[in-house]
């Protein structure tokens, strides 16, 4: 059996990046939960083709789910880039979203704030302050500008980008992996999958060093797999108030004596993260 690393995904259709070379390979069953970063075992089953036999245990695996199916986004990753815009407008519900996943999965997470040479970035880089306070790693940069601090960040590591459509992740990933463009061409073609918008996970390796898989854009990030213990560790400023309310079970909605509602009214956790954790937490008792 040959080992691999999935390098792109579409359908049950993989390439798989080995010391062969990239071999298309597919899975024997109907259905498959193999993703971008996978370390997987394949046998060849022509010249140029293969089967997947196993997937190697996994050190992390970002996805999103809904009430009907998961979206598996990727695998065995050291960072993830979350890129945000001011324009065409912020959203913060899907950063919040996007955050909670990367905590839950133990994955480290860098907000890049992206279209810094636009005048509407400097206040939404004033409001980000307050997620670096929470500890969250965060840079200004401009997909065409200086990109040295964010290769910095990339340097050596298995990355992802995420983020809305819109932020300018693909030109990020232009700039920072010059050939994309291509590999994007020859990748669609192979596993015909549009060859214009990213529609599945990709990787690609960078000239510096580290892989950097990016991934589609999206409107929406569920979180239905999340149990209410693991929603409540993934925000740090109820995580750090554990123990401190008046009831030990406290959900953090309306209980009196709650120390994360006193926080959110004393400004120490902002009114929109306790908003998103409410619906989230809500959402399960539906």
């Amino acid at each position: 059996m040959l080992t691999g690393r999935v390098v792109a995904a579409h359908g049950r259709r993989f390439l798989i990046e080995s010391g062969a070379g990239i071999v298309e390979c597919v899975t024997r069953g109907r259905k498959s939960d193999i993703v971008c970063g996978d370390r997987v075992g394949f046998a060849m089953t022509d010249a140029d083709k293969g089967v997947i036999e196993k997937v190697a245990a996994r050190q992390n695996l970002l996805y999103r789910s809904d009430d009907f199916r998961s979206k598996l986004i990727a695998a065995n990753l050291d960072l993830a880039v979350v890129v945000v815009a001011a324009v065409p407008y912020f959203r913060e519900e899907l950063l919040i979203r996007c955050l909670v996943a990367c905590e839950s999965a133990n994955i480290p997470v860098l907000i890049a704030l992206n279209k810094s040479d636009l005048p509407e970035t400097a206040a939404l880089h004033r409001h980000l302050d307050t997620y670096a306070r929470l500890g969250y790693a965060q840079i200004i940069v401009s997909a065409r500008g200086d990109l040295a601090e964010l290769q910095a960040h990339l340097l050596d590591k298995t990355s992802v980008l995420v983020g809305a459509s819109g932020v300018g992740k693909s030109t990020l990933l232009n700039a920072l992996a010059p050939a994309a463009n291509a590999a994007t061409g020859e990748i669609s073609l192979a596993l015909d999958a549009g060859k214009h918008t990213t529609t599945n996970a990709r990787l690609f390796h960078l000239p510096g060093g580290g892989d950097l898989i990016d991934s589609p854009g999206m409107q929406e990030f569920g979180l239905q797999h999340l149990t209410q213990a693991a929603l409540m560790n993934a925000f740090p400023e109820i995580r750090d108030r554990a123990g401190q309310c008046r009831f030990y079970n406290c959900r953090h909605l309306k209980e009196p004596g709650c120390a994360v509602l006193a926080a959110a009214q004393t400004g120490e956790m902002l009114p929109n993260r306790l908003r998103v954790y409410q619906s989230l937490i809500g959402q399960l008792s539906s």
